[in-house]
């Protein structure tokens, strides 16, 4: 039994975090084969289902919630029903949806995937559907967005900049968030996919090790070069901490103190699917963080609650009950 976890699970309850991000619906259309096309030598499908999850830093959001954190999601939607389905899909677990800014011309980030499946047949993905717009942010939504965060940021005890490349992140708003942790010592911690060396300042960094060796430019086929990328990521971007989640090698944390910690996974039972288990990493860290456990607790932590995610199919959430639960054993 983990009696220090346990009781830093119930420390995190309560604990005001903002994410902001690039908020994305993964959209699932399940279809039944019915035949082949007469147009084209392609299934058709009749549709029997349409499920909208959250993605991104929605799944930030929504993981900081069932964990026990009261959330406040900013961020950039379109009108449309992938706007609906992720708003009613937050606004379930208790997330603060106020800043999530509406803008008429960009559609909701989303990832629709097309599922194919009949009666003799495993269902599974043939296709994926990706929308979103590849303009910058007006400035009008810029100004929205930086006006919700003025206006919680004194009461919040945790940042989370979640970056997919969709440019919500500006980088007056990066700016912004960074320069205001610091000023007032709130614990904050960036997962960014393309372009983590933009986030100076920031105090705590998440990556996975290929989103690292892309940071380094340059591959890393071992433990010890994996730690010099550490190492050089933390000083670059002058963190507190790097965490870097290994897979079936478990996680690194690299600290401005110079102490470099290695977890190993928790549990190598069967691993189902690692979509948003980053996602649930990150929401751990910052829990913790903001409740003032020490940083290679927190890492042990996500670690736990990152083995729950992987056993899941799809995008899911961790809740603190879940948690206690497996350091109970």
């Amino acid at each position: 039994m983990r009696q220090d976890l346990m009781e830093d699970i119930r420390a995190v309850q309560g604990k005001r975090i903002l994410v902001i991000g690039d908020m994305v619906a993964d959209i699932y259309l399940d279809g039944r084969i019915s035949r082949i096309s007469r147009e084209a030598p392609v299934l058709v499908l009749e549709q029997a289902g349409e499920k909208i999850v959250a993605g991104g830093a929605a799944n930030v959001a929504n993981n900081v919630a069932t964990m026990g954190g009261e959330v406040y999601a900013a961020g950039i939607l379109g009108r449309d029903a992938g706007a609906e389905g992720l708003i009613a899909i937050l606004e379930k677990n208790g997330v603060h949806t106020e800043g999530l800014v509406q803008d008429d011309e960009r559609p909701t980030v989303s990832k629709t995937r097309i599922i194919a499946g009949g009666r003799a047949t495993v269902s599974q993905q043939i296709v994926r559907i990706d929308k979103e717009s590849k303009e910058p942010v007006s400035g009008q939504t810029e100004e929205l967005l930086l006006g919700y965060i003025d206006s919680i940021l004194p009461e919040m005890e945790g940042i989370v900049l979640s970056d997919y490349g969709a440019g919500t992140i500006t980088g007056r708003v990066q700016e912004h968030l960074i320069s205001y942790a610091r000023a007032h010592d709130i614990p904050s911690i960036v997962d960014s996919r393309y372009d983590i060396r933009r986030f100076r300042g920031i105090k705590y960094v998440k990556q996975n090790d290929s989103e690292l060796a892309a940071a380094v430019e340059r591959e890393l086929p071992d433990l010890q070069s994996l730690c010099e990328a550490g190492k050089e990521l933390l000083e670059v971007l002058a963190a507190e901490g790097v965490l870097v989640t290994r897979g079936e090698q478990g996680m690194s944390l690299f600290e401005r103190n110079g102490d470099i910690t290695h977890v190993p996974v928790t549990d190598r039972s069967e691993v189902f699917d690692v979509s948003g288990a980053g996602d649930t990493c990150v929401s751990a860290v910052i829990l913790s963080l903001a409740a003032g456990v020490p940083p290679r607790r927190a890492a042990e932590l996500s670690n736990y609650a990152s083995g729950i995610a992987v056993r899941k199919l799809g995008t899911s959430t961790v809740s603190a009950e879940e948690l206690l639960k497996i350091l109970e054993k």
